[in-house]
């Protein structure tokens, strides 16, 4: 096992090399507007995995993983050109999913847009199952109709010790 920061390294400057490898050109009419998005070394150094995009139809993207595929040896070539170890890593290359998982987060987002638009309309013209306001609101006392002696900080409708008086 090597040092996992030379690995980085390592996987950046095999980045590089194949980008601008790519960018001079292949000679396969199938290859396609190629990005290369990521490239993951193993831990010994020994093969790299390069993720790649394609811009276009999913026969473009059909071609193009066909050319990357026929280029590989050529690739591996350039990259142990390049680089300084002493062993040229394995080459693989991988179609990447960056695209479709966003094109799915975007539907799943314009689905949860709808549903809370309908839900939204739904409220619009909702009415209540029971009162508007359910729950109980405090009795005002006016204080000019009320006499202060009348009240002497009993509950309402609780007997006072006059009342039990009154009715013996």
């Amino acid at each position: 096992m090597t040092d996992p920061a030379r690995a980085r390294k390592m996987a950046d400057r095999i980045k590089v090399i194949v980008a601008k490898r790519l960018e001079r050109g292949i000679r396969d009419p199938r290859l396609g507007f190629v990005t290369i998005t990521d490239v993951k070394v193993t831990g010994d150094l020994q093969h790299a995995s390069i993720f790649y995009t394609v811009y276009g139809s999913d026969e473009e993207r059909a071609d193009s993983a066909l050319a990357l595929k026929a280029a590989t040896g050529m690739m591996r070539s350039e990259v142990g050109k390049n680089i300084t170890a002493r062993l040229t890593p394995s080459i693989e290359f991988i179609a990447d999913g960056i695209p479709e998982n966003a094109k799915l987060i975007e539907d799943l987002l314009r689905t949860a847009h709808e549903r809370d638009t309908e839900v939204g309309q739904l409220a619009e013209t909702a009415t209540y199952a029971g009162d508007a306001d359910p729950y109980a609101k405090p009795r005002d006392f006016d204080e000019e109709s009320d006499d202060e002696d009348d009240f002497d900080g009993a509950a309402p409708g609780a007997a006072t010790p006059s009342d039990e008086n009154a009715a013996k």
